[in-house]
């Protein structure tokens, strides 16, 4: 009603997590410059078309959909460094953010992203739960009812489909080769991706000094089946990049071995993370409170079905797999973090209070009290 450009987004339907994985950050960055270009545009445009100054548009995004999925910590952010570089070069382009039917877990999301969000901009946010959107006070307030969209009670028809997720065959991986000549705005790559081969693990090792601090990972299993270890060594590993048992499978800088074929377990190294099979398409995320300084080594290892317990036979899904995988290198996508201890229980605190969004998830759990530890699977 103020002559503003519109953007709608639909942010509570869209797959965030495998956009990122797919596109990378890069390109969900340049996309959202894109927009941002695309409002001053049709800024100059209203600014034309009602003889008066426009020069911000409103947003208006719809939550409905949002869960934890979206919550997770490489994703968020993703979204603050999206933010930083909009509030950076697009100020006061923001006129208005009206935010509609935000669930439960948006107050967490709120508390992680608000304090990056200058004072000035937050007092252009409005937000409704629930269905208080609609009558006085709500949109009809700001937008006329030919542009508010049919799925939120408005007159106009959208045909735009409401996405799914991305398909995992679609994730970007590191050994693809760069096509764009443009100058990267994003120095850092948030997911990095490796292959990991019968008889050559892939590992990484994290260096904690002080004895308490939490190491979380988040990893997607593109293709094969992997066993997923933590270990400790008081000894800092030698990085080694070996060729595979396979002939041409390696590709330079996405299989690392850490561990020595010297070394023996239990005495130049322990296991403090018991192996959590994972299968092809699981997407898993966990964490483990360390207990000691030194060096912690995530391992990736080809997962070799070995027969059931009490018989000599094996399972015929193991014996499947093991056919699938025998002449194909695994590949895996991950990323990891290290946080203080305060850091980390102070923001599950916060996830605790709104944990009925696990409901989307596929609820296969396993925790460790001894190793202290957690994974969560889902697919």
């Amino acid at each position: 009603k103020d002559g503003r450009p519109l953007y709608i987004l639909r942010l509570g339907q869209m797959d965030t997590k495998g956009l990122v994985k797919a596109l990378g950050e890069e390109s969900l960055l340049r996309h959202v410059l894109s927009i941002n270009e695309e409002g001053q545009k049709r800024c100059e445009e209203n600014t034309n078309l009602f003889g008066r100054p426009i020069t911000s548009w409103t947003c208006l995004v719809d939550l409905e959909g949002l869960n934890m999925r979206h919550l997770w910590r490489p994703g968020v952010k993703a979204l603050l460094r999206i933010i930083e570089v909009v509030e950076d070069n697009y100020p006061e382009t923001l006129g208005r953010l009206l935010i509609v039917r935000a669930p439960r877990v948006f107050p967490v999301l709120w508390t992680l992203v608000s304090p990056f969000i200058n004072e000035n901009t937050r007092q252009k946010f409005l937000i409704y739960s629930g269905n208080n959107y609609q009558g006085p006070g709500g949109l009809v307030d700001y937008l006329d009812k030919d542009v508010i969209p049919d799925f939120l009670g408005g007159e106009c028809v959208c045909n735009v489909p409401e996405g799914g997720l991305v398909p995992k065959s679609l994730y970007q991986t590191d050994e693809e080769p760069e096509t764009s000549d443009h100058i990267r705005l994003w120095t850092e790559t948030i997911y990095h991706s490796a292959s990991v081969f019968r008889g050559a693990p892939h590992e990484i090792v994290v260096e904690i000094l002080e004895g308490e601090s939490v190491i979380t990972w988040d990893f997607d299993i593109l293709k094969g089946d992997v066993a997923f270890s933590l270990f400790h060594s008081k000894r800092a590993p030698e990085t080694s990049r070996k060729e595979a048992a396979v002939p041409n499978a390696l590709t330079a800088g996405e299989n690392v071995q850490l561990i020595g074929k010297s070394w023996v377990l239990g005495v130049d190294y322990s296991r403090v993370e018991s192996p959590l099979v994972c299968r092809e398409g699981e997407s898993i995320q966990g964490s483990h409170v360390t207990r000691w300084p030194g060096f912690y080594i995530l391992q990736w290892k080809m997962h070799s079905p070995v027969a059931c317990a009490g018989s000599s036979l094996s399972r015929v899904d193991d014996v499947l797999a093991s056919l699938q995988v025998s002449n194909h290198k695994c590949k895996i996508m991950y990323y990891y973090e290290v946080l203080a201890s305060k850091e980390f229980r102070g923001s599950m605190s916060s996830l605790e209070s709104c944990n009925s969004g696990f409901s989307q998830l596929s609820g296969v759990t396993t925790s460790s009290n001894q190793s202290q530890s957690s994974s969560l699977i889902s697919r």
